[in-house]
């Protein structure tokens, strides 16, 4: 019987933090109802200049890698395939909606370490900015090959406007990184 109480305190404990992530998502769904779905992608779409497999991370508020945008399952990490196009960026994503990113809308396209809910190595991550009507956002994608990851980038960064084609081994920084993560080694 001298178990009984540490294991009734710990189902308690466990009870209260699931309970408290639950109303803190739908919270954070209520706050975002108003953001806008992303755009429908096109009936056809060109070929692919370049397709990855990977998994897709997360949208979260341009330049603030902890603000995910949980509505319209934006905020639901899943396996995905990213394809560049002439009209945008594909990512379908397994048990989600699938994402485009129109031309038009993308912004910029840059090389991270990080974003809410997955770090890694330095420059493991492909984030897109772009524009959710209007409100800028970052999508992030971790490509399942190293060696894909600068294909991807630079097939993406080809479609920004004013963005130079990043060579093979660098990549476009943030203007202003949010990042503490970005300075430790």
């Amino acid at each position: 019987m001298d178990w009984l109480m540490p294991v009734a305190l710990s189902t308690g404990i466990i009870a209260a933090v699931i309970t408290l992530g639950v109303l803190g998502w739908r919270g954070r769904l209520a706050r975002q109802r108003d953001v806008p779905a992303p755009p429908e992608a096109p009936e056809v779409l060109s070929d692919p200049v370049y397709v990855a497999n990977g998994q897709y991370v997360v949208t979260t508020t341009a330049g603030d890698w902890l603000d995910r945008i949980a509505v319209h399952g934006l905020g639901v990490k899943s396996n995905a395939t990213a394809s560049v196009h002439e009209e945008g960026i594909m990512v379908v994503r397994s048990g989600a909606r699938d994402l485009f990113i129109r031309r038009a809308d993308l912004r910029s396209v840059r090389l991270d370490r990080g974003m809410a809910g997955k770090f890694v190595e330095k420059d493991g991550l492909v984030v897109f900015t772009w524009a959710l009507n209007g409100t800028p956002v970052d999508t992030g994608f971790r490509t399942r090959q190293a060696q894909d990851r600068n294909g991807l980038l630079g097939a993406a960064a080809a479609l920004a406007p004013a963005s130079p084609q990043p060579s093979p081994n660098t990549h476009t920084p943030p203007a202003q990184s949010q990042n503490p993560m970005k300075d430790t080694p």
